[in-house]
């Protein structure tokens, strides 16, 4: 039996070295444009200080127009491949750390058990809705869940087990930015002739809108007390994102041959919301992994709009932006009966 050191050695040799140093060469050009751009993205969103700027959908936008004006080199295909697979699943995970469960129980039951309502109603009655439609189901899948969870996270976290094509993510997202910025818009104006009060208000924005971004401004809108029970609110949605990808890749696999994919990265998504929840994580760190998960997922995506073929996009045609308005139009109408609810309760 080997010892260590000899272990160590083995793993150290000539040909293993060069293996990692000629994998690490051929990511390396892919890796850094996905990056660059992403960094581009963060960058435009502080410079504008406009907080809908969602670094994630900038960098898509930049990644396919880079991608339609100079086309794909060969030689960025092995690094886009791995910021969309391996980079994006730490993202994911690392987005863990953002939710804690002492966040979620604040709310009270009533608002969780809604909150579990509208992800669980919302995702089946959009890809149910998208089959009418004649949308493809992993396109319908992916629109789903950014619909009910959390807006472009959802969507790439879901396509993990929902196999769709790079094009069908990129039109998701495409949906979900003009459906959650118009519900952005929309929510503000009509809490006063709904006669909602601030906190109630608050919840359904947090229930209502898709990005967490979109949510939090639009809950901010309606003072302190709504911004508060809004963004709670939100992010009892984005902690329902593991149990929802598991659930998709239970969808993904029935009826094929092949096993559904196993969602590990939300395990680890799990796995470090119930970390964060001991205290036990050093602020700075938390504070360090918020401001690097954007950045993950914009290098992702940047790497998915470099790969995206606009062609591709146009041929969908428009029956996926009507599932996108519908789905949205359901979760508001939902999530206005469930704040409504609560406050008869």
């Amino acid at each position: 039996m080997r010892s260590a050191p000899g272990v160590l050695a083995a793993a150290l040799s000539r040909p293993a070295v060069t293996a990692a140093a000629d994998r690490l060469r051929s990511l390396a050009p892919g890796l850094a444009a996905a990056c660059a751009i992403a960094l581009a993205s963060v960058m435009l969103r502080k410079a504008t200080g406009i907080a809908a700027l969602n670094p994630v959908v900038l960098a898509l936008v930049i990644g396919i127009g880079v991608r339609t004006a100079m086309g794909a080199p060969a030689a960025l295909k092995p690094g886009l491949a791995f910021a969309v697979r391996p980079l994006l699943r730490a993202a994911i995970v690392l987005l863990g750390l953002g939710v804690t469960l002492g966040q979620l129980l604040g709310l009270g039951p009533g608002a969780l058990v809604l909150a579990v309502i509208v992800v669980a109603a919302t995702l089946p009655f959009t890809v149910w809705l998208g089959g009418r439609l004649g949308v493809e189901r992993s396109l319908a899948r992916l629109i789903g869940a950014g619909t009910a969870i959390c807006g472009a996270s959802a969507i790439v976290a879901a396509n993990q087990v929902a196999q769709g094509r790079d094009e069908d993510v990129s039109y998701a997202l495409a949906v979900i930015t003009l459906c959650g910025t118009a519900a952005m818009l929309v929510c503000p104006a009509l809490a006063e002739p709904l006669g909602l009060e601030a906190r109630t208000y608050g919840l359904w924005a947090g229930a209502s809108v898709h990005e967490v971004v979109q949510a939090v401004g639009a809950a901010a809108a309606g003072g302190p007390e709504a911004a508060q029970s809004g963004t709670v609110m939100k992010l009892a949605r984005v902690f329902l994102l593991a149990p929802a990808v598991a659930a998709l890749g239970l969808l993904a696999g029935r009826g094929d041959k092949a096993r559904a994919p196993v969602p590990w990265f939300a395990l680890g998504f799990l796995g470090l919301v119930a970390l964060g929840s001991t205290g036990l994580v050093p602020g700075p760190l938390v504070e360090a992994s918020r401001a690097l998960v954007p950045l993950l997922l914009a290098t992702a995506v940047a790497a998915l709009g470099l790969s995206t073929d606009l062609r591709a996009l146009r041929a969908r045609g428009g029956a996926p932006l009507l599932l996108g308005a519908a789905s949205s139009l359901f979760i508001a109408l939902l999530g206005l009966a469930g704040v409504a609810l609560l406050e008869v309760i």
